[in-house]
Formats: C-alpha cells, sequence, structure tokens
C-alpha cells in the first residue's frame, strides 16, 4: 500500500525538537484559529482534523518515536510503504476513521483517539480488527469578551445582560448561529483591564466535550472627573487664591459621597493632597487611596471693588513668586 506521507511538525509549525511543552502550545494555538464552530472558511474542518491527527502523534511519545523512525528527509507529498507490521488492519468503508490513510498505516493496530476522548474505537460489531467512526469528543474553545462600563458601575459592582452570537451545531449536523443572553455580576472594585472568568460559558464543546470557559476582559469608560491607576484615583481640584493662602475647608465629590478636604495654609497649585482608601475597593485587601492635585483659578472678571483689593494687594504685599526661580 502507498500512501501520502504527512509531515507532523509542519503541520503544527514547530521544530522536529520540539518539547512537548511546545508542541501542546501550538496546537492549542491554532486548534483555537481552525475549530470549525468558530471558523466559517471551507477548509477549516479539514485543518482541524489534520492538526488534531499531527497531536495525537507528537503528543504520545511512543507515536512520535515510531513516527521519527521515517527519518527527516521524507517530504510532504512523498509516497510512503509502511515498514512490515505497521500495515492498517481495520476496514475501509462508511466505517472508516477521522484519521488519514498515513496515520492508521502507522498506527491504525493502536488508534486510541485524540485527547483522550477518541476520534475512533474498536467494532463492536464482530469485524475482526475493524473500526467504526464515532463523534469527536473536544472540549469547546475558551472565549473573550470586551465589557465596558462606568466608573461608579466598577466602584459598587453591577450586574448587567450581555448577549453574545454563538455558532452551534444542530441535530442535523448543521452549524447555525443564536443569540444566548448571560447574565453577569461584575463584582465591586473591578480595575481596567481586569480579565474574569466565567466557567462553562465560553463555546460549546463537541460530542461529549464540556464548554469553554468565557473571560470577560472589563474595560472602565473614561471618568469625567476622576482618573485611574490601579486602584488609586486622581482628580484635580479647582481652589481660589485666598484659599490657598489662608486655607480652607472644602467639600470634595468623591465615588462614596461627599467629604471635607482640609487645604493647607500656603498651598501651591500642583501640591498633591492624599485621601487614604478613597480609592477603587479591593475584594482582597485594602482599597487604592484618592489624590488629589490643587489647581489654583483666579477669576477671568473682576468687578471694580475686587480690582481694587487685588491692586491693595498687590500694593501690600511683599510675596515674590519667582524669589528663587
Amino acid at each position: 500500500m502507498a500512501v501520502t506521507y504527512k509531515d507532523y511538525y509542519d503541520i503544527l509549525g514547530v521544530p522536529r525538537t520540539a518539547s512537548q511543552d511546545e508542541i501542546h502550545a501550538a496546537y492549542r494555538k491554532l486548534a483555537r484559529k481552525y475549530h470549525p464552530d468558530v471558523n466559517k472558511a471551507k477548509d477549516a474542518e479539514a485543518r482541524f482534523k489534520e492538526l488534531g491527527e499531527a497531536y495525537e502523534v507528537l503528543r504520545d511519545p511512543e507515536k512520535r518515536r515510531r513516527y521519527d523512525q521515517l527519518g527527516s528527509s521524507w517530504r510532504d507529498g512523498d509516497e510512503f510503504t509502511p515498514p512490515p507490521g505497521w500495515q492498517y488492519h481495520g476496514t475501509r468503508g462508511e466505517d472508516a476513521s477521522v484519521f488519514s490513510d498515513f496515520f492508521e498505516s502507522l498506527f491504525g493496530d493502536r488508534l486510541r483517539g485524540f485527547g483522550g476522548a477518541g476520534f475512533g474505537e474498536a467494532d463492536s460489531g464482530g469485524r475482526p480488527g475493524g473500526w467504526r467512526r464515532r463523534p469527536v469528543d473536544q472540549q469547546g474553545e475558551d472565549q473573550e469578551v470586551r465589557v465596558r462600563i462606568p466608573l461608579e458601575d466598577a466602584f459598587r459592582g453591577t450586574e448587567r445582560t450581555l448577549n453574545l452570537d454563538v455558532r452551534e451545531r444542530g441535530p442535523d449536523g448543521r452549524v447555525r448561529t443564536r443569540t444566548r443572553s448571560i447574565q453577569l455580576r461584575i463584582p465591586q472594585g473591578v480595575t481596567n483591564g481586569q480579565r474574569i472568568r466565567l466557567a462553562g460559558q465560553g463555546a460549546p464543546g463537541v460530542g461529549r466535550g464540556q464548554s469553554g470557559d468565557l473571560y470577560l476582559l472589563v474595560e472602565l469608560e473614561p471618568h469625567e472627573r476622576f482618573r485611574v491607576a490601579g486602584r488609586d484615583l486622581h482628580t484635580d481640584l479647582p481652589v481660589a487664591p485666598w484659599e490657598a493662602a489662608l486655607g480652607a475647608t472644602i467639600t470634595l465629590p468623591t465615588l462614596a459621597g461627599d467629604v471635607s478636604l482640609s487645604v493647607p495654609p500656603g498651598t501651591s497649585s500642583g501640591q498633591k493632597l492624599r485621601l487614604r482608601g478613597k480609592g477603587m475597593p479591593s475584594p482582597s485587601g485594602e482599597p487604592g487611596d484618592l489624590y488629589v492635585e490643587v489647581r489654583i483659578a483666579t477669576p477671568k472678571r473682576m468687578t471694580a471693588a475686587e480690582r481694587q483689593a487685588w491692586q491693595k494687594l498687590a500694593q501690600e504685599s511683599r510675596f515674590d513668586p519667582r524669589e528663587d526661580w
């Protein structure tokens, strides 16, 4: 029997010296890309099966050793006649497995399936050495969705409904798209860029495979007053010149409500005041802090009396802001 040689290393895009971890990582990346439930390309299913076949061999040290005995001189497209004892002994036809002729030529007598779930199994119908096809049992892929929420919702926690378009295989074997609604609970104190795992809410599995996980990538919407840095918050506070010079107690709005902030006498523009524990809450630790940066604001329009007061201050004051400049 002459069959076409297949370069499993080339299929997975790894060198022949690749470690088991490298082979596993390459397979997961490509399988996620070509999974027929998420890839609409015509050749996605064939490519996915080819990846599974390559991974089935290279992930198993014994199968990989037997495969490597062919030598690195073989190239894709070469005709290969297996040595004695490696011939496929199963029957062909409607019960053929999903593996290629090349795979079955080498390992047909020891076919155990892929990923622990199996592409094929021994025929129980009484045909000696035969094989029958059974559905692929493949765990669903993990998915990631970006969720944008206001800063107030991240501070307090919130619930919302997420609508996802999912592709699944119906009883007739056809892939359909439907909208699935998921009720989300976003915890208090979630930060920008945080990933939230929803177990079993990802892509559905194939056959008896379990569904993957769904990961929510949180993005905080820009806020008109507060800037976020990890769990710390930053805000600007405009103060009048006399408040900065004489000191003042100012009502400051925060995400948790209004607080009283003491501005010390002689505060300069750009000086930062720290409110400990007034930043973003933490589910398992200390909350962040709120940093208030003072911005001295001067009046753009003045009455005649105000102008005279400023002029008198300029005459009486000995303050030179450029003394050390």
